[in-house]
């Protein structure tokens, strides 16, 4: 049975760092293209960022401008995202998701606020 569960998310002051993992049982990480998205109140859920099945190639929605890293750890079949610089506007629940077996995670909550 697929599952992915995050991780990692909580309440940081703007300018803070987190760091959100995405632990993956059922399948193989490496095998699918992993993406982590999020999804703010009232807003729709929007690409934050994609690593491909190889894991050589990286892509960022055009809000990230550097400050978030998404990374793979083959040997614990999890994802990561990390985030520095954070900003309010970057408060939103982030889900992980497989691209191509199109399963997603709970969600974590992160929430930017002084």
């Amino acid at each position: 049975q697929v599952s992915l569960v995050e991780s990692g998310g909580g309440l940081v002051q703007p300018g803070g760092s987190l760091r959100l993992s995405c632990a993956a049982s059922g399948f193989i990480v490496s095998s699918d293209a992993m993406r982590w998205y999020r999804q703010a109140p009232g807003k729709e859920r929007e690409l934050v960022a994609h690593i491909t099945r190889a894991g050589f190639s990286t892509s960022y929605g055009e809000f990230v401008k550097g400050r978030f890293t998404i990374s793979r750890d083959n040997a614990k079949n999890t994802v990561y995202l990390q985030m520095n610089s954070l900003k309010p506007d970057d408060t939103a629940v982030y889900y992980c998701n497989a691209a191509f077996r199109g399963h997603w995670g709970q969600g974590t909550q992160v929430t930017v606020s002084s």
